[in-house]
């Protein structure tokens, strides 16, 4: 049996994590892997963890995380926002990895046709804590509170001029390719964020949703024939049923909160369901 199979926020950045990647196996030569963003903060980790999944995996598919694309004063000279992901698209096209750039692949083994589409979204503030009507008072509550995303510091939106406009320009593109799939074929949606709100609910902060997607996204499962989504980012791995569509979140996580739960987690298999 062949096995779409997807896993995220490896952050190999932490040595456990990194020490640990060797975990992340097919059970199949035939299995594809999704890896739905935050492998590392340098394009070297990055390299160094898509060579060696792509080694293992007949196919390895790509969406960008927030850590991915951030620009760290460890590596002040890397490019930022939009150049920095253009980098990395270029580095997954010497690897044979897919990304949200070039033609979406079908899988046609187990549970398929099913096409698989890695997008790039990002986050628009929209997913505002109660009380709050904008992101001045949505920030500004989350900068009291002491819950604020590094994305704030690190994660540039160049040449744009706020990541609320490279969201808009990204949800923009990618509705337009998504309406030119086959709707005859089922898609797996693959963000780093999850594209409705209701995941985020389970956040032991409130505050911190307003960095983790935009209410833009909240039909695409009932609009497309979505057959899941896959994300992480949150670090709660679960599944979670909208309009009979699963929402998996397949998140690593940091070294302290996978040892709560036991052990490294492996790869969630997606297809065959």
């Amino acid at each position: 049996m062949s096995s779409l199979l997807a896993i995220s926020d490896l952050h190999i950045s932490h040595p456990d994590n990194r020490h640990h990647l060797h975990r992340v196996l097919p059970y199949s030569p035939r299995d594809w892997l999704i890896v739905a963003g935050d492998i590392a903060e340098r394009k070297s980790d990055i390299r160094w963890a898509l060579e060696m999944l792509s080694e293992r995996f007949a196919k390895v598919i790509w969406a960008p995380g927030n850590h991915d694309l951030w620009t760290t004063s460890g590596d002040p000279s890397a490019p930022r926002g939009e150049e920095r992901y253009r980098e990395l698209v270029k580095l997954c096209g010497e690897l044979d990895v897919i990304t949200p750039e070039g033609p979406y692949p079908v899988w046609e083994g187990d549970g398929g046709p099913v096409t698989v589409a890695p997008l790039l979204l990002l986050y628009d503030y929209s997913f505002r804590p109660e009380g709050t009507s904008t992101k001045e008072e949505s920030l500004a509550l989350a900068y009291d509170t002491g819950v604020v995303c590094t994305d704030e510091i690190l994660l540039h939106p160049d040449p744009y001029p706020g990541v609320e406009a490279w969201c808009e320009a990204r949800v923009v593109e990618t509705e337009r390719r998504l309406e030119e799939l086959d709707p005859r074929i089922p898609v797996v949606l693959v963000n780093h964020y999850p594209l409705v709100r209701e995941p985020t609910r389970v956040l032991r902060y409130p505050e911190f949703a307003q960095w983790c997607g935009t209410e833009r996204t909240a039909d695409w499962h009932r609009r497309f024939n979505v057959a899941a989504v896959v994300y992480g980012h949150l670090h709660i791995r679960r599944t979670t049923w909208h309009d009979g569509v699963p929402f998996m979140e397949v998140s690593v996580g940091y070294p302290r909160e996978w040892r709560r739960r036991g052990r490294y987690p492996e790869p969630v298999r997606v297809l065959p369901a």
